[in-house]
């Protein structure tokens, strides 16, 4: 490992990290040298999931918390800076979606959504700053989504609060960029993840989104995570209020039907 990508002695908190994208995201931070905070509601598959990356040598811990509980957000960031002294990184991963045509959704969705996806990541990140500013570094990486960039029918909600977190890494960055401290986004397409575990049930579903994608296949985790380590790391440091976009070019060009 070169020492450019490197994150040994820094402390991390990656959210939402008990499965999916996530777990794969807290390994590959933790594969570069950080202690890494894991954070999710679940307490029982946190442990399952940090013992897995225990046992292969990375320095983990867990944090249970909602989301929804600002408080719960705020005594998290501040317990685990109490117990390092430091935070260099967060990664706003943990996320959710609501599957409701407009004329039958209602506000109450709206505000979950919103509430755990921007204010929540809000939140996390006033808090991060608070710690980051003063020692003069910092990365943030909010987890976003290809819908970030685009539209589609039937999750408006979703979709509106991952063009808000677009707009807060821009705002962020430009406001804690001056002060050493980078606000980027990552924004990954379709992943064979177990949260997608019901579409992919769907007779043909896999096969036509894969149609669409110019790499013609979904991505892995592990490739998610190897993405978020380089943001975070030093590699990195001239990046600063980006979008990137990992989903197999899905967002960035248009594939012809083969029989067009």
């Amino acid at each position: 490992m070169t020492n450019r990508f490197s994150l040994e002695g820094q402390v991390a908190v990656v959210t939402g990290s008990s499965r999916g994208l996530g777990f794969e995201m807290a390994r590959a931070v933790a594969e570069s040298g950080a202690k890494v905070y894991m954070t999710a509601r679940g307490r029982k598959q946190l442990e399952k999931s940090a013992a897995i990356l225990s046992a292969e040598g990375l320095d983990v811990e867990i944090r249970a918390f909602d989301l929804a509980d600002t408080d719960a957000c705020i005594a998290a960031i501040r317990d685990i800076s109490k117990a390092e002294g430091r935070l260099d990184i967060l990664v706003n991963n943990a996320g959710i979606n609501a599957w409701e045509p407009l004329a039958e959704a209602t506000t109450a969705t709206w505000d979950r959504v919103m509430g755990t996806n921007v204010r929540a990541t809000y939140v996390l990140c006033r808090e991060a700053a608070r710690l980051m500013v003063p020692q003069g570094y910092g990365r943030i990486v909010n987890v976003g989504s290809a819908l970030a960039v685009v539209g589609r029918e039937n999750v408006t909600s979703y979709v509106a609060s991952k063009h808000g977190l677009a707009g807060m890494t821009r705002a962020l960055a430009a406001e804690l960029g001056a002060r050493g401290v980078t606000c980027n986004m990552m924004a990954p397409g379709y992943f064979l993840t177990e949260i997608n575990d019901t579409i992919l049930a769907r007779p043909g579903y896999e096969k036509g989104v894969s149609s669409r994608i110019p790499l013609g296949r979904w991505g892995d985790a592990y490739e998610a995570g190897g993405v978020v380590a380089f943001m975070v790391s030093k590699a990195s440091s001239y990046m600063n209020g980006h979008v990137l976009m990992v989903d197999g070019g899905l967002t960035e060009t248009f594939v012809m039907p083969v029989d067009a």
